[in-house]
């Protein structure tokens, strides 16, 4: 049997008694390390489950799924997901290859930052298609996201932003040339996403856009969601630019038209409450 098992949000303890159990004994007990982190590392895994992990990264996962898969069919294989299994299409990937193969599979399900992100009162059933900002360069600086932004803006829906994380990356020069150097851990925050996005307000301002979101649109920043120290900020896309939220993973989320008990539960989290009274806050969550 192929389990894929979700380990939530904040640290070893999160993993359910179920996701534990068959961990215990599984022959081999792979560690996905690539779509998300949790606050502690495989060491500290590795203590709490009893077993060794082995690391499996995007490479591994993408390219070599055949060796996580190996004996499969007559022995247990555990691939261990932060969040929920179901977060990342990789994933989906793998359970169509078992399939192809005749192995059986079942999942242990968990918290992930799609469900949990109601911790900050906006209302799950009130947002959009989520989207991913991802770090721009010199010279590519995509601005797809955006536009379902302000999709959903249109439609009223709140939006989830998953922001870009680089792990095991390799610089345009060294994959070039063939070389397995990889640079150092990159996580964005909620300040760089934000600067992102408020450039690209300004483009669009240039262009003669008619505008859905502004420096003014309120949003969310939200950090280390499900940990002891995680960290809530609400204010406007500006304010999001100088936030402190310390360090990863952050996400963050641009509001849509808010019923008063959301706008009540993001003013538990404001940079400056006085963004959040009637005569300066329009239902479309902008400031007047």
């Amino acid at each position: 049997m192929l389990y894929l098992i979700g380990l939530g949000l904040g640290d070893a303890k999160d993993i359910t008694v179920k996701g534990l159990e068959i961990v215990k004994h599984c022959r081999r007990v792979y560690l996905e390390a690539y779509t998300s982190i949790l606050t502690v590392g495989k060491e500290v895994l590795e203590e709490f489950y009893g077993r060794e992990l082995i690391l499996a990264d995007r490479e591994t996962v993408e390219q070599e799924a055949d060796d996580i898969l190996k004996d499969a069919d007559i022995c247990d294989v555990a691939f261990l997901v932060v969040g929920d299994p179901f977060g990342a299409t990789t994933h989906s990937d793998l359970i169509l290859r078992a399939v192809k193969r005749g192995i059986p599979y079942r999942v242990i399900h968990n918290a992930s930052i799609m469900n949990a992100v109601g911790c900050c009162g906006l209302q799950l059933y009130n947002f959009g298609e989520t989207v991913s900002i991802v770090f721009w360069t010199d010279t590519w600086k995509p601005e797809s996201f955006f536009d379902k932004i302000k999709k959903n803006k249109q439609n009223g829906m709140h939006t989830l932003c998953l922001l870009d994380i680089k792990i095991k990356e390799q610089s345009l020069e060294n994959l070039m040339k063939g070389k397995k150097i990889y640079e150092s851990p990159r996580y964005m925050s909620v300040n760089q996403a934000a600067e992102q996005l408020l450039a690209i307000v300004q483009n669009r301002r240039l262009q003669g856009e008619e505008l859905e979101i502004t420096e003014n649109t309120i949003c969310v920043g939200l950090a280390r969601v499900g940990a002891m120290d995680q960290k809530i900020v609400s204010g406007t896309l500006q304010q999001m630019s100088t936030v402190e939220l310390g360090g990863p993973l952050h996400s963050m989320i641009i509001a849509g038209n808010m019923h008063p008990l959301e706008t009540d539960m993001l003013k538990l989290f404001a940079v400056n409450e006085s963004i959040f009274e009637d005569t300066f806050l329009n239902v479309k969550g902008t400031l007047e």
